[in-house]
């Protein structure tokens, strides 16, 4: 069965995603005995068994492949169109994801002017020329939560709640293990306000280090989509604005444990790397053991060889536990014990869920707009209206 289809908006996400017809094709092809030709995609009608396919690689729904509407590079719709430089060379994983997340996030813009709902921004744009440390204590009073909680996840989601209050929208997504194009990346921001996370379920620490690392980027007005990672705290060689971001996280995680870190003496094995401070500093602020060590070879108080003894220790330690927890599971598994596997959910921003909820309540969207956004059951509604 074919159908008639608009090729402009095919080739409109090749560039999007800067892809070649070949690879496209590549793609959609693998497996089949008679590969896909570019005949079959630029006749004028085209079979719906290849469109599905295409629609597997950019995941937009065949409706959107029919529209006749033609499409137009416009850098509003997608940083890829502002931008062609990242931190990370990005997979097509992690250009879906992005797609995604800029997708959702106009529909909220055209919702919120709907609405009369507007997010005026409540902090300043900051400049690399201004001191992270002391940029880190000036927005620790805006965002920081009221109560440290060392419960992780808690503590992410008072953070998450910080930000909406100052109108930044906090995203989460979720990949799941059997995910075939999983993405390269662990957080971005998109102008004006929203930051979105990989889940790190096994490592909340990582994801609340690339909160505040995004919120860096936010403060900077600079768009970027990456991989953070806690160790490259003590990368001298990263750009200016990757640097102050860096500095400006471990600042405002840190607080004024700063003073304790910069007064140590030289973590050697004379004083066990001061393993037990280290780990009690990690327990109040919620920084990784590894991103304080880093820190301490950022700052020459730990020699290379001290540090990489101390990361084979903490690596050897996580995996003792995760065998110690795969054990677990297989004795409850010969106990007949059922154990929770349901995929996490993520945290949603307040101020994701009240920017609904007044479209919802002024007729700009209906219950199923309103269920389909938050993905959640329409029986679940009231939990949220």
């Amino acid at each position: 069965m074919t159908i008639e289809h608009n090729i402009s908006r095919i080739n409109y996400l090749l560039k999007l995603y800067g892809l070649t017809l070949n690879e496209l094709l590549e793609k959609i092809s693998e497996g089949l005995k008679n590969p896909i030709t570019k005949d079959d995609l630029y006749s004028s009608e085209i079979k719906i068994s290849h469109l599905k396919k295409i629609d597997k690689v950019f995941n937009k729904g065949l409706e959107y492949y029919i529209n006749p509407k033609p499409l137009t590079e416009n850098k509003e719709a997608s940083i890829f169109f502002r931008k062609d430089k990242f931190n990370s060379d990005l997979n097509i994983g992690a250009k879906k994801i992005v797609n995604q997340f800029e997708d959702l996030k106009n529909s909220l813009t055209a919702i919120s002017k709907l609405s009369d709902i507007h997010f005026e921004r409540k902090i300043p744009i900051y400049s690399i020329k201004d001191n992270p440390k002391k940029v880190a204590e000036e927005i620790r009073k805006l965002l920081y939560p009221d109560e440290f909680s060392p419960v992780l996840r808690d503590f992410l989601k008072e953070l998450i709640s910080k930000f909406a209050e100052n109108n930044i929208m906090v995203f989460e997504f979720i990949e799941t293990w059997n995910k075939k194009d999983t993405a390269n990346i662990n957080g971005f921001y998109l102008k004006p306000n929203v930051i979105v996370l990989k889940r790190q379920q096994k490592s909340f620490r990582r994801e609340i280090f690339t909160l505040i690392h995004e919120l860096g980027h936010y403060l900077l007005n600079e768009e970027e989509i990456e991989e953070v990672d806690v160790k490259s705290i003590s990368q001298k060689d990263l750009s200016k604005i990757e640097n102050w971001c860096n500095e400006f996280s471990y600042f405002f995680l840190v607080g004024s444990f700063a003073n304790t870190i910069e007064k140590l003496k030289r973590a050697d094995s004379s004083n066990d790397y001061h393993f037990d401070l280290i780990q009690r500093i990690s327990r109040e602020t919620n920084l990784s053991t590894l991103a304080l060590y880093t820190r301490l070879l950022y700052s020459k108080k730990i020699s290379n060889k001290g540090y990489n003894n101390v990361k084979n220790e903490l690596d050897e330690l996580y995996r003792k536990k995760i065998e110690e927890e795969n054990r677990k599971k297989e004795l409850d598994k010969l106990s007949g014990i059922k154990r929770g596997g349901s995929v996490p959910k993520p945290i949603n921003s307040p101020l994701f869920v009240n920017t609904l909820q007044t479209a919802l309540y002024g007729g700009v969207i209906n219950e199923y707009d309103f269920c389909k956004k938050l993905n959640i059951k329409p029986e679940k509604i009231e939990k949220y209206i």
